[in-house]
């Protein structure tokens, strides 16, 4: 079975990083639940401009935002798909009992089958 990663680039209100860090921490483990094998948030640090494409631009990053990578680990594409059809229905992710502390209309995510894992 091969497994499959979601991967995730947003801009967080660089103020809102410890309500960030509770959303993040909050779903976390219902995605485990769900079949994840991993989840992982890293707040930005050495996150450069860009000239031509960079990952400020790509979340059209504002002066009092921070960029926020994130990944989570799935067994395979079939435990992700049902995973995250289950994740969609669960209440407890819905925004009136984890509101996301960013716009989600700028988060940039995909769904990849790794090629090397060392």
């Amino acid at each position: 079975m091969e497994k499959y990663v979601q991967g995730f680039v947003l801009a967080v209100p660089t103020g809102n990083r410890e309500a960030f860090r509770k959303h993040a921490a909050m779903a976390a483990p219902i995605f485990r639940e769900h079949g994840a094998l991993q989840v992982m948030e890293c707040w930005g640090d050495e996150i450069p401009d860009g000239e031509v494409t960079s990952f400020p631009m790509a979340v059209k990053k504002r002066d009092d935002e921070t960029v926020v990578f994130s990944w989570i680990v799935w067994p395979s594409k079939a435990v992700h798909d049902e995973g995250m059809r289950k994740i969609m229905e669960d209440s407890r992710l819905s925004p009136e009992n984890n509101p996301m502390p960013f716009d989600g209309k700028r988060m940039i995510w995909g769904g990849f089958v790794p090629v090397v894992e060392a």
